[in-house]
């Protein structure tokens, strides 16, 4: 039993102990690539939540990993097979009454842990902090922690050589050979100000990406998976840390 993990932990422990901080993984069910399993986004968020939490333990952190939602907001990948999307409202909605329990207990310390990037909690936290004023609320992209390019040779933001790699290290016996990945070449958006990113429109994935990748895998291996997922719990790890020890009356200085 990991004590820092909730769904391993029971009540004789539980009964007069006390978190800190409760983190939320929050993934997604969507293809990934030809090569990739469904389950990739929930699969990462499982690992950098829990690994990230064993740092944070180890360092005297009272920090508790709820279990992962699995579905996240796929709006724009309708036509996706078996892509199941979650509504932005409907995760307002599990945040909420998530929110509710941890405050009612105490816990006044809330991190999400996001695996996927169309997730977008930001906006959420702003009007529930207006509810739970005196929660601290905070969200975090694992998958921006880090500067990718200090770890793979691809660029990519989907199903790349990062997350590739990442797989390959954490769950080989479910990832198809290398082979048998798309290439993820992307196609670029024909509005100049949505190509140079100053304007947002959502992706039409279909029109995007012909694999459903967008990042070229080829060059994955699980070596660089290792070597990443080791440095990305370790940066996760130290935002738990910090957020436990921090008071929430003296946040800036």
């Amino acid at each position: 039993m990991r004590p820092y993990i909730l769904a391993e932990n029971n009540w004789k422990n539980l009964k007069d102990f006390r978190f800190k901080l409760a983190v939320l993984p929050w993934g997604a069910t969507e293809a990934h690539n030809y090569h990739m399993p469904y389950g990739t986004d929930i699969f990462e968020a499982d690992a950098v939540a829990a690994g990230a939490g064993k740092y944070a333990w180890e360092k005297g952190a009272k920090v508790v990993i709820l279990p992962t939602i699995p579905f996240g907001v796929n709006t724009g990948q309708s036509d996706i097979y078996l892509d199941i999307n979650m509504n932005p409202s409907t995760q307002m909605a599990i945040l909420k009454d998530i929110l509710t329990v941890l405050d009612r207990q105490g816990i006044k310390k809330f991190l999400i842990v996001n695996s996927h990037g169309g997730n977008d909690f930001k906006t959420m936290l702003r009007e529930l902090g207006l509810v739970f004023p005196e929660m601290m609320l905070m969200t975090c992209n694992w998958f921006q922690a880090l500067d990718k390019t200090k770890y793979f040779e691809e660029e990519g933001d989907h199903a790349d050589e990062m997350e590739s790699s990442l797989i390959l290290h954490l769950h080989p016996e479910l990832m198809l050979p290398l082979e048998e990945a798309g290439e993820g070449k992307e196609k670029k958006s024909v509005i100049p100000g949505l190509k140079e990113k100053w304007a947002w429109a959502e992706r039409k994935w279909s029109q995007v990406t012909e694999d459903t990748g967008i990042g070229n895998p080829k060059k994955a291996t699980a070596e660089k998976g290792k070597r990443y997922f080791e440095d990305i719990c370790e940066k996760v790890g130290k935002l738990m840390v910090d957020i436990c020890e921090a008071d929430a009356r003296e946040l800036y200085k």
